[in-house]
């Protein structure tokens, strides 16, 4: 099971667009180093829809094996077409990832049932840890409780990102999957601002932006709440919450990669259409992260 601060790690990226090695090697090792549980490469915050195939399994080869076992690596290879979703999962399964992150096809707007054999396909396909991930507001279709519950009896598939907005869908969600008796299914929150709800309610931790510009407190916050001090675990959450709200002024990761770069962990590089981040939001997000980041 994964558990705990996830970060949905940012791509480095030079002024002209390409991918920053050295950087992308200097933030893994900030994160483990700092404590967080789990790395994604490749998620939609590593701007998964800009880079080609080939950079996309460069990104995951090189996290997997700059991490060198240290921390799980939850690979990204979800795609709006079937059959690249498979082929990077296979990828990636072979690179040695420990796990990969699906997110739902994006634009075609399939149906429920698509959507299940969507998922199936790539599970009969591959034996590595799939976790789907769940976020309408991106990618225009919602998957529903009552398919994940079909979902979590397929083997291979163990968990799911859900960033839907409703932190109640993990009720839902665990609802439906016991009724398939399932027992092992795990529910990680893609909503910074609601994972501490989502973790009331039987999430088991986060996919997270805001790791990424706040990686110990991140890791500290899940920490608390999964060893059972729940009021440190509110602290925190209090203290983070600007952060959360603030790293989505703009379309993320927008917002993380101008901090990121503004704190001199990596160069400012993004990829069309995506922009830097406007001037009048600079003051703003550097003040919250960095009352956060001092906030004890």
């Amino acid at each position: 099971m994964l558990t705990g601060s996830i970060v949905a790690l940012v791509t480095p990226m030079h002024e002209d667009g390409e991918v920053a090695w050295d950087a992308l090697d200097d933030l893994i090792e900030w994160h483990v180093q700092s404590g967080t549980h789990g790395i994604v490469p490749m998620g939609t915050t590593g701007e998964s829809a800009t880079l080609d195939t080939e950079e996309h399994l460069q990104v995951i080869k090189r996290t997997i094996d700059r991490v060198a076992g240290r921390v799980p690596v939850i690979a990204g290879t979800g795609s709006n077409s079937t059959a690249e979703a498979v082929h990077q999962t296979q990828e990636a399964e072979a690179a040695g990832a420990d796990a990969c992150l699906l997110v739902t096809p994006y634009y075609n707007r399939p149906t429920q049932e698509g959507l299940f054999l969507h998922y199936a396909a790539i599970a009969e396909a591959t034996s590595v840890p799939i976790v789907l991930y769940n976020v309408p507001p991106r990618t225009g279709c919602d998957l529903a409780a009552e398919t994940v519950g079909r979902l979590a009896t397929i083997d291979g598939i163990v968990g799911i990102k859900d960033a839907c907005g409703d932190a109640s869908r993990v009720t839902d969600i665990r609802a439906a999957v016991a009724a398939a008796g399932v027992e092992d299914f795990f529910i990680l929150s893609g909503e910074d601002s609601q994972t501490l709800q989502m973790m009331q309610l039987g999430a088991v931790g986060t996919i997270s932006v805001t790791a990424n510009v706040l990686p110990a407190q991140m890791a500290e916050f899940c920490a608390a709440y999964l060893r059972g001090d729940t009021d440190r675990a509110a602290v925190i959450d209090r203290s983070l919450q600007p952060v959360h709200d603030i790293l989505f002024v703009e379309s993320s990761p927008t917002p993380a990669k101008w901090a990121l770069a503004n704190m001199g962990r990596m160069p400012g590089g993004i990829r069309l259409p995506l922009i830097p981040l406007s001037t009048e939001h600079h003051q703003e997000v550097s003040r919250r992260i960095l009352t956060a980041g001092n906030d004890k």
